[in-house]
């Protein structure tokens, strides 16, 4: 299934993309694509709803991000080889763990806000996997059963404050609008092989970042498990995982968003993205409850 949450931002509803690329609307069926919705075991009764009876959504609905009220945003740094090669960085010996704050997350085809005084601010495409059931001190041979399914993020990063600006990388991670999702939570059934999937990004149309999932140096079972060893993963959490070669940061010279860029980016299987970037307003909208922009149907 892919899952999708549409409408205005802070009041989306839960929907479902049918074989035909429609938009079903599943609020009679479950109130949201939230951590309470897939710990009551709800994907397993939307597998037994009838696609045909369900009402579709009007044309051109706001995507919000695919799951609601994510409480743990977890990221794990440095995953792929060959960024790491690009970033002059060793390879890790263990998996990096950081957080982004929750309250970056955005829809897939919001609008990336520049942070105040900004000169760094960067992009990466990553897989996201979305935590399906409490998982703790699982085994890798196991954690794939604690997986609801996957996502695009746009790890969107401030290096300023990452890396200049001294303690944790999450300082430069949890900038509001710095964590898009979607455009679907598409469940682990659906995707064949989580470590072979090809990754694009590109900035105003220029290609910046080709990869595969296969170059991860820890893969998504070896995560989830290394993750539960360290906190309680609750359904609903989501791990954002790396991101291939092609930042900005790795470019000479070095390269970052201004106002008006356009960020593209996709993951096989999982969709496209789409954000414009903006500069940082002192007084900027509501946009936990106001409408944005519309933005892209799927």
């Amino acid at each position: 299934m892919k899952l999708v949450r549409f409408g205005e931002a802070g009041r989306e509803k839960p929907g479902l993309l049918d074989t035909g690329g429609q938009i079903r609307d599943l609020s009679g069926v479950v109130p949201d694509i939230t951590a309470e919705t897939l710990a009551s075991g709800a994907l397993a009764r939307l597998t037994q709803a009838d696609l045909s009876s369900l009402p579709a959504a009007a044309d051109g609905q706001r995507l919000g991000p695919c799951v609601g009220n994510v409480r743990n945003f977890i990221a794990i740094g440095l995953n792929y080889a060959d960024h790491a090669a690009e970033t002059g960085a060793p390879i890790p010996a263990e998996p990096i763990i950081f957080n982004k704050a929750p309250s970056c997350i955005v829809g897939p085809n919001d609008d990336v806000i520049i942070p105040r005084g900004s000169q760094k601010t960067d992009w990466e495409v990553e897989l996201a996997i979305v935590i399906g059931k409490r998982a703790s001190y699982v085994g890798a041979n196991e954690s794939l059963d604690f997986v609801a399914g996957y996502c695009i993020c746009n790890d969107v990063s401030e290096r300023e404050y990452q890396i200049e600006r001294g303690g944790t990388w999450t300082k430069g991670k949890g900038c509001p609008t710095f964590g898009p999702l979607g455009p679907w939570l598409v469940t682990a059934d659906e995707i064949k092989d989580v470590q072979n999937l090809s990754m694009w990004l590109d900035v105003n149309g220029e290609r910046m970042q080709t990869g595969s999932t296969k170059t991860m140096i820890f893969n998504v079972a070896q995560i989830v498990s290394y993750v539960s060893h360290f906190m309680i993963l609750e359904p609903g959490d989501v791990i954002t995982t790396g991101t291939p070669p092609g930042v900005g940061m790795g470019m000479k010279p070095q390269r970052f968003l201004k106002a008006g860029d356009v960020v593209t980016l996709g993951i096989e299987g999982l969709g496209e993205q789409r954000q414009r970037v903006v500069a940082f307003e002192e007084n900027p909208p509501d946009t936990s409850r106001g409408k944005r922009e519309p933005a892209q149907q799927v």
